[in-house]
């Protein structure tokens, strides 16, 4: 029997509950225990906030794949995949090793072992990549060492992906919560629209990861009262590149083929390539940042591995854009690379699709530029004196505005 949408909103919203039920007490023992360090250079809050919210979150998982191995339409799928049991492996080694940074610190060369571990837990227990769609074939068949280190290298990409990103309070568990809830509607259409039974796990992790995100952002919006920490953020990583690797791990893309009877051509084939495509679009900003940090740390001879302000979340900030504001900005192009590429594997006409993304993509970039639009506006309407006032009356506003809103503790 195909489980009707209801079951993973049930999930969901329990993974939620859970997480947000217990970030609370792990605010209050993160404290206890010291895990309060300063406010650094590079960071944009002015007060030290605790972190080892990925604790709270790993709890949420727990809590969501507890109570889905109890229901009657969830409980084949731990039965008949080794999906929950890997990654929840997976995400038990990488919440420790982000518990242990958080709280003593870890070198950068033993962070990434600990993630290599992590991912080769996963692959161990069945979780990896079997196939790639190839354009002009039926898809290119991985022998099991290749698979092994596509998987393994996916996976710690995402994890420092995402944990380059979390920069700004609520940026990561948003984009991840929005790249979640882009893998449920593409797995849950797989599973439920065309009855591809192996899509099932895949539709359930993602379920659950939006809700950990969402329970956390409660917390964790601006102003924060917790950060996820490193806990957290590799932990969000590891499950995002799950969601990807499942589904080209256990989906047959042939039977992606079959169920798409009727589309010719191009077409026929997006829903092939969306389990390639749509994790790459997800962690597309993440990733960008993650390369262009890389290249200006290596430029000006840096570490790579060193931190500065140079993300994308601290340009937008120089631009002008308030904390929120930066934030939301990044949620939308995070909601219009993959909500896009996922609307576009539909069925339907494409070319109105394809104007309405330009639309927006022009909508966004207006909103991108519109700090410097206003500036521009000020020097053109004020007299010339009185631009310096209105300019230095408005940021020590802003200032205040913001000393009223970050906690005490």
């Amino acid at each position: 029997m195909r489980p009707p949408v209801r079951d993973y909103l049930l999930m969901l919203f329990i993974t939620a509950a859970v997480t947000h039920i217990l970030t609370g007490p792990v605010r209050k023992f993160a404290i206890t225990i010291g895990v309060v360090p300063e406010v650094r250079a590079r960071d944009v809050h002015r007060e030290p906030t605790p972190r080892l919210g990925g604790m709270a979150m790993f709890g949420g998982l727990l809590a969501g794949l507890l109570v889905a191995s109890h229901l009657p339409h969830l409980e084949e799928i731990f039965t008949e995949s080794s999906t929950p049991r890997a990654l929840l492996s997976g995400a038990a080694l990488i919440c420790l090793l982000g518990v242990l940074d958080d709280k003593w610190g870890v070198d950068a060369l033993v962070k990434l072992g600990g993630q290599v571990l992590a991912a080769g837990v996963m692959v161990f227990q069945g979780l990896t990549i079997l196939w790639l769609p190839v354009p002009g074939t039926d898809g290119i068949y991985l022998s099991d060492w290749q698979g092994t280190l596509l998987t393994v290298g996916l996976i710690v990409v995402s994890i420092n992906a995402v944990n380059f990103v979390d920069g700004l309070d609520g940026l990561a568990a948003g984009t991840v919560g929005i790249a979640a809830s882009a893998f449920f509607l593409y797995a849950y259409r797989l599973w439920y629209g065309y009855g591809i039974e192996a899509a099932a796990s895949t539709t359930l992790i993602s379920a659950i990861l939006a809700g950990m995100c969402l329970g956390f952002l409660v917390h964790n919006s601006h102003p924060a009262r917790i950060f996820m920490g490193d806990s957290g953020s590799m932990l969000l990583g590891l499950l995002i590149a799950g969601c990807a690797v499942s589904v080209t791990g256990e989906v047959d893309p042939s039977l992606l083929r079959q169920s798409m009877d009727g589309r010719s051509g191009s077409a026929a084939m997006v829903p092939v390539y969306i389990p390639l495509l749509l994790p790459l679009s997800v962690i597309a900003l993440p990733v960008a940042d993650l390369v262009l940090a890389v290249i200006r740390r290596t430029w000006n001879g840096m570490s790579p591995f060193a931190a500065d302000k140079g993300h994308l979340h601290h340009r937008l900030l120089q631009l002008g854009h308030s904390h929120r504001r930066a934030v939301l900005l990044m949620y939308f192009w995070s909601a219009l690379f993959s909500f896009g590429i996922v609307a576009y594997s539909a069925r339907g006409a494409k070319s109105w699709m394809l104007f309405g993304v330009a639309f927006v993509c022009a909508v966004g970039l207006v909103l991108l530029l519109q700090p410097r639009y206003e500036s521009r506006l000020i020097r053109r309407l004020l007299p010339r004196g009185s631009r310096g006032r209105v300019v230095a009356s408005g940021g020590r506003r802003a200032e205040a505005d913001e000393e009223r809103r970050v906690p005490t503790g």
